[in-house]
């Protein structure tokens, strides 16, 4: 009998399973799909020359995570690349805001579009190299962050306290026009915001696009040398050496409690599962608490609480394999691993607000991946292997463009929507579509059947929405990895601090397991539904 079942194996249920094994728990590792790694994976399934990350691709969060540095994975064979730029947003007038490796060197690039705005980038550099340090440690750690707060809030007094806190709540376009003169820093904050669900005017995008744009200034927008894949490779291989076992093809459908414990799982095949000391869910908070576990087990006040969860924007994605280089009319793109492509900051509103109101956007917002840029290992020398990604409504109520897109996700509509970010490529690099050898369209459905945490493409596990985060995070109350069911740990991105690949999540609940464990009974501070004695037994 394992001391800990983990269900699920994706970034945060191997994090979580290693710090476990590392303790020296026995662990089994379930997962459903036939191989591990959750939305950081990579195939050939595209072009058998070119490698594809399924999912996501660039970690800039990774690279600044104690959590993984802690793993020390280039012991497991792991190397990091980087593109010789960070980012590029082209204009519709040939120029290009870029955010280089060099900090110095993006804030002489913005001085070309407005004197004085490399001042102010550096500005907001200088606030990062004070503060970051401890915003991070805030992020990483178990909620409520203590110690990283108590030094937080006295830097933060020293930085300039309640004007600073102000600065991090402003939406991003307030932010940027507010900091900078030109165009080309306000388009890096605000498509940096966009990174997760929050538009231009929504509150706190300020905060996370200027997060966002410190953390790839920082520590660059990092990929695996050899596909995302990699990463989860070394995961695994470290778990292993430590005596953990993952199982693939292993769907759990239920999670056994008995005496208001969590004792094990069971599978999809009718396997029992036991779990001497703990079940650690690497799942959605809505699939934890409305399908794994019987609602029996649950305080009503969860339940309702859980029918209000959020979820992020729905995703679309398109891989390419192209025969040469991605032909921009903004010459800095070409050296860039990740471009972003929007009409400026309003047309980002315009994308944000179509969303919104259930329109499918006719001009998509699209975050541009050149992974053979950022790691020469990824296709043939000379060629691209390339991705964009973009946002639709979970509910589509109309198309905001010419082609009656329902939803329904058809072959016609994943076609045409494909079909329209390629043309949207087109508009700032003519002659995209000529260098296609061949592509994949993995449209909402197809996302969310390739990893069920990914539910209609959503790929932060909920809503980045200030709402939704922090002691709001899954649900009012529940900031921490603890659940109603003793010995069972929410271990997924719908858990603080939420989505990206740091694995944080993972990480504090695999901590929460071994306090627990040592005593056998939890003695971390009441939750909120610890009233709610006398559940019943199964």
């Amino acid at each position: 009998m394992p001391d800990a079942v983990v269900i699920g194996a994706g970034p945060n249920g191997l994090v979580a399973a290693n710090l476990l094994a590392a303790a020296g728990w026995s662990v089994e590792v379930l997962e459903a799909q036939p191989e591990p790694g959750g939305a950081v994976r990579s195939d050939r399934g595209v072009h058998p020359d070119y490698v594809s990350d399924l999912f996501s691709a660039f970690y800039p969060l990774a690279a600044a995570s104690p959590v993984l540095g802690g793993l020390e994975l280039q012991e497991e064979g792991l190397e990091w690349s980087r593109a010789p730029r960070v980012l590029a947003h082209p204009l519709s007038d040939g120029r290009c805001a870029v955010l280089e490796r060099g900090v110095r060197e993006t804030a002489a690039g913005l001085d070309t579009f407005a004197a004085g705005d490399g001042a102010a980038w550096l500005d907001l550099y200088g606030t990062w190299t004070r503060l970051g340090p401890d915003i991070l440690r805030a992020l990483f750690t178990p909620f409520p962050p203590v110690r990283a707060t108590v030094r937080l809030a006295a830097k933060l007094r020293a930085a300039g306290g309640l004007r600073l806190a102000r600065t991090m709540v402003l939406p991003v376009r307030r932010l940027g026009e507010e900091e900078f003169r030109g165009e080309a820093a306000r388009l890096l904050l605000a498509g940096n915001a966009l990174h997760a669900d929050l538009g231009p005017e929504a509150a706190g995008s300020g905060g996370f696009g200027w997060l966002m744009s410190m953390l790839g200034q920082t520590y660059g927008f990092p990929v695996p040398v050899g596909g995302a894949g990699a990463l989860t490779t070394a995961l695994v291989r470290r778990l292993e050496r430590h005596g953990g076992v993952v199982r693939c093809g292993e769907r759990v459908d239920e999670i056994v409690v008995r005496a208001g414990r969590a004792v094990g799982v069971r599978t999809a095949s009718g396997e029992s599962v036991p779990a001497s000391r703990a079940v650690l869910a690497d799942v959605s908070a809505p699939a934890l608490y409305g399908g794994l576990l019987d609602p029996r087990f649950l305080p009503d006040r969860l339940l309702n609480d859980l029918r209000r969860f959020q979820w992020d924007f729905a995703t679309f994605k398109v891989d390419w394999a192209l025969n040469g280089p991605v032909p921009w009319t903004a010459g800095e793109a070409s050296t860039a691993g990740t471009v972003h492509l929007a009409d400026g900051v309003d047309g980002l509103t315009r994308f944000a607000a179509q969303i919104a109101t259930g329109q499918v956007p006719d001009r998509p917002f699209l975050l541009f991946g050149q992974m053979t840029t950022a790691d020469a290992t990824r296709s043939p020398a000379g060629t691209e292997s390339a991705w964009a990604y973009t946002h639709v409504p979970h509910r589509i109520k109309g198309d905001a463009g010419e082609d009656a897109l329902t939803g329904r996700w058809d072959r016609r509509e994943q076609e045409a929507m494909a079909d329209r970010m390629e043309h949207e490529i087109e508009r700032w690099a003519p002659g995209f579509r000529s260098r296609v050898l061949s592509r994949r369209v993995l449209a909402p459905p197809t996302i969310e059947a390739m990893d069920a945490n990914l539910l209609g493409g959503a790929i932060n596990g909920g809503t980045a929405a200030a709402h939704q985060q922090l002691v709001f995070r899954p649900t009012p109350g529940t900031g921490r990895p603890e659940t109603p069911v003793k010995n069972l740990y929410l271990a997924s991105a719908s858990a603080h601090p939420g989505g990206g690949v740091h694995g944080a999540p993972g990480a504090n609940a695999a901590r929460a397991a071994l306090r627990a464990g040592s005593v056998y009974r939890l003695h971390t501070p009441a939750m909120p539904w610890a009233a709610r004695a006398g559940k019943p037994t199964k």
